[in-house]
């Protein structure tokens, strides 16, 4: 891609994109996100504009020195707060977003442009990184078509929707209870999709572009790891409140997926032949068994092992949506 001419104080340089990638303590893996984005193949004026949330590693100074704009914010806002500035800083009439553990593909710009060209949002497939195997607990994200989340691994939109919706907002689930809002230290929630719905609603044309490719990090992770992550579930009744259409994407409205209609069946099934005394009842628990556990060789130490953490991590997330689904006032389990 052709980069932007350097801001010599004077008329502003004409940008036709810039890619805004908010980053904390990202020394690890910025650089990879920086030398992707300077593979492109796009053959326009493209900006980068990399936003330091208040980090005290060395994510500014990579940023620098790979080109991009930086942009440094002196407290820690979170990625909200640094999309905005990022958009702010932006010359480009339109944004696209990516992360700083990402690497968008050669052609993801070029796409992503040329889709803007009929559409006021889009975004693009997540695929874990395919030079890494990724194990069964290991952190990373793969979204293969149309998400009701708008993840911000990869979305763009004009610059004159990103205005009209206010832009990014911090999203505070939860009725301010201890343990129902994101700390710092957890990490972000749901303020992509906030902001989408948000474009959506006011009219914004959407498309989901299968060629705009970008690759996730794949982060080890170990079975403590794993099933703690799923704590984090108790959000999504407070985003489901936040956005009724979100409503439409759970399976039979009031499940996340089909995995915790599974394992909320076989709870059931199990609690009732124990209360009942009726034995044949825990065959509904059959479901369970044959969709999400691993059946090959189940008398294996680590078969047995894997299966313990995968029961163990559902049942956090139940008990997660129903503790998300009490401060809510929204069912979803």
């Amino acid at each position: 891609m052709a980069p932007a001419p350097p801001d010599d104080g004077g008329s502003p340089a004409r940008v036709e994109v810039s890619v805004v990638v908010p980053a904390r303590q990202a020394a690890a893996t910025l650089p990879r996100t920086l030398r992707a984005l300077a593979r492109s193949d796009f053959a326009g004026v493209s900006e980068v504009v990399v936003v330091d949330d208040a980090s005290t590693d060395a994510t500014g100074a990579l940023a620098g020195a790979a080109g991009a704009r930086v942009v440094r914010l002196e407290r820690q806002a979170g990625p909200a707060a640094a999309r905005n500035a990022g958009v702010a800083a932006a010359r480009g009439a339109l944004v696209a977003f990516t992360d700083a553990d990402c690497e968008p593909t050669p052609g993801w710009l070029g796409a992503v442009v040329r889709g803007l060209g009929s559409a006021d949002l889009v975004t693009g497939p997540v695929r874990p990184d395919p030079a890494v195997p990724v194990g069964p607990y290991d952190r990373t994200l793969s979204i293969a078509g149309a998400s009701p989340l708008f993840e911000t691994a990869n979305l763009a939109a004009r610059r004159a929707v990103i205005e009209r919706t206010g832009g990014f907002e911090a999203f505070t689930p939860g009725d301010g209870r201890p343990g129902l809002r994101p700390r710092p230290e957890q990490g972000h929630f749901g303020e992509d999709a906030v902001f989408g719905w948000r474009a959506r609603r006011a009219g914004a044309r959407i498309a989901f572009l299968p060629d705009a490719v970008v690759h996730h990090a794949v982060f080890p992770r170990a079975p403590r790891g794993f099933i703690a992550e799923k704590w984090r579930l108790r959000f999504f009744p407070a985003l489901v409140r936040e956005l009724p259409e979100l409503r439409h994407s759970l399976f039979l409205r009031v499940f996340l997926s089909r995995r915790t209609a599974c394992f909320d069946l076989a709870v059931a099934g199990v609690c009732g032949a124990r209360l009942a005394r009726r034995p044949p009842l825990a065959l509904v628990a059959l479901p369970y068994a044959s969709r999400c556990l691993v059946g090959q060789d189940p008398w294996r130490r680590s078969v047995a092992r894997h299966n313990l953490v995968l029961v163990s991590a559902d049942a956090i997330g139940l008990a997660a949506l129903l503790r998300g689904s009490v401060a809510a006032r929204r069912l979803l389990l």
